[in-house]
């Protein structure tokens, strides 16, 4: 080709690019400002301001709060009545008044209104709620035809993704402010002492945001905003939301008409790879979480995961640590299987596991200890896997294990969640055994427990 006909075949292909590339006038208000109202418009009136009341009994004792003086005069102090307010947002997730908010909004709440966008105000009672995960479900007592907001899959959001936060700060009114998902993955001991997963926001979070919305550009849900990180009280963009994959797992909870939220029980131990774990284990990098602990009745024991495996993924996504594997079984769903992967010896295995409530046997045997004894308060039951979740036990725990203490009880020093091991010598297998051990006539007493994993031995006298 001559060079005359490359550049007369070069300016028509530059034309042509600068054709394709002409510049639109805009058509509208928001294309000229770069505006996010659109978003705002469509996603704002289905963020709800949540009113929760509670009558909390205000002690007069000079006792109050002292670890040894309060029980003892707590029967003789004078409480007061006193009404206690909390305000807080909420989110419409259904036409007929379904609304997902934070479970420390409403906690303890004797009454809740609901107040919309268009300020109509509805009574709502709680469906479900959870205080480990953070989340409750209201019903609006009348409501019909509302705005609902759709739900995003959270795996489908990554970092950088614009965002807006929207709620009711400080009780000022709807507010609106924006940022970008800062990162995902977030477990940290000063949030849910660890146990929540979170997605992080740089989108301003201010007290009175909580149970409010986190909405992408198309203004569906991507998180419910929970927390924030701050020394001052205010917001320094450190803001965390609750994935909108948990709350769909929560909500059909709650649409199903459980009473309790229900996770997928795992049934062991983890512990999460860093660097020396992983050369320890012969592994390129630091991946996915080990198995430290597991019960035989484990569905991961049943699909062939063996203890010291190191589980890699579940259900296609990525597991880096405890919280992690158990936001992936829960945001799951129950009753189904999902295909797990996971390291046996080195060798990359794959194994589909069934994603079930813990089971509740052998039976508890429930037993409280009243009368004029020493354990007097004391609830006692069998060790099996559904006392294992709810009270965060180690996978492999057996025994006796103290339901909650009360009274003289608390006074000795035992505490919910301890094992009881034995008493005055005398080894504990049941709650019987706890009741006999009660009446044993000395004065002089030795309980071993574990506690935190750590044996431990109270001595007292009475």
């Amino acid at each position: 080709m001559k060079p005359f006909a490359v550049l007369f075949a070069l300016a028509l292909s530059a034309g042509a690019v600068t054709a394709r590339a002409e510049v639109q006038v805009p058509q509208t208000t928001s294309q000229i400002t770069l505006s996010f109202a659109p978003v705002v418009k469509a996603a704002a009136p289905a963020v709800v301001n949540v009113f929760a009341k509670s009558i909390v009994r205000q002690s007069a004792s000079p006792f109050a709060g002292d670890p040894f003086f309060g029980p003892l005069f707590r029967d003789y102090a004078q409480t007061q009545p006193r009404v206690q307010n909390s305000l807080g947002s909420g989110v419409i997730l259904s036409p007929d008044g379904l609304v997902v908010t934070n479970y420390h909004v409403i906690a303890g709440a004797n009454e809740i209104r609901v107040a919309l966008k268009d300020r109509r105000e509805f009574p709502a009672k709680v469906v479900l709620a959870d205080k480990a995960v953070d989340l409750a479900v209201l019903k609006l007592d009348g409501a019909h035809g509302l705005t609902a907001l759709k739900l995003r899959d959270s795996n489908s959001v990554q970092v950088g993704d614009l965002v807006l936060a929207i709620g009711d700060p400080f009780g000022v009114g709807q507010t609106v402010s924006s940022g970008i998902v800062s990162g995902l993955s977030r477990s940290l001991l000063s949030l849910n002492n660890g146990k929540g997963y979170y997605m992080q926001t740089d989108a301003p979070i201010n007290p009175g945001n909580s149970g409010g919305a986190l909405v992408d550009m198309t203004g569906r849900l991507v998180g419910i905003n929970s927390a924030i990180l701050s020394r001052s009280g205010g917001s320094n963009g450190i803001g965390f939301a609750i994935p909108s994959n948990l709350v769909r797992a929560f909500l059909a909870q709650a649409e199903a008409g459980a009473k309790h939220f229900v996770r997928p029980w795992a049934g062991m131990t983890e512990q999460a790879v860093d660097a020396s774990l992983a050369e320890n284990l012969g592994m390129a990098a630091p991946d996915g979480v080990l198995v430290a602990a597991m019960a035989g009745e484990s569905p991961f024991a049943r699909a062939g995961v063996a203890r010291g495996d190191v589980i890699l993924s579940i259900d296609g996504q990525p597991v880096n640590s405890p919280q992690e594997l158990s936001y992936r079984m829960t945001a799951a769903g129950l009753h189904r299987s999902v295909p797990v992967t996971y390291l046996h010896k080195g060798e990359r295995r794959t194994a589909d596991v069934a994603l079930m409530p813990p089971p509740d046997r052998p039976a508890r045997e429930e037993l409280t200890i009243s009368g004029n004894v020493v354990f007097r308060g004391l609830t006692v039951e069998n060790v099996n896997p559904a006392v294992i979740a709810e009270l965060s036990l180690p996978a492999d725990a057996k025994g006796v294990v103290v339901a909650d203490a009360e009274d003289f009880a608390a006074q000795v020093g035992l505490q919910r969640g301890d094992i009881l091991i034995s008493v005055n010598g005398h080894p504990i297998h049941s709650p019987a055994d706890v009741r006999r051990a009660s009446r044993e006539q000395t004065h002089y007493w030795r309980v071993e427990v574990i506690r935190g994993g750590n044996r431990l031995r109270l001595r007292f006298s009475i």
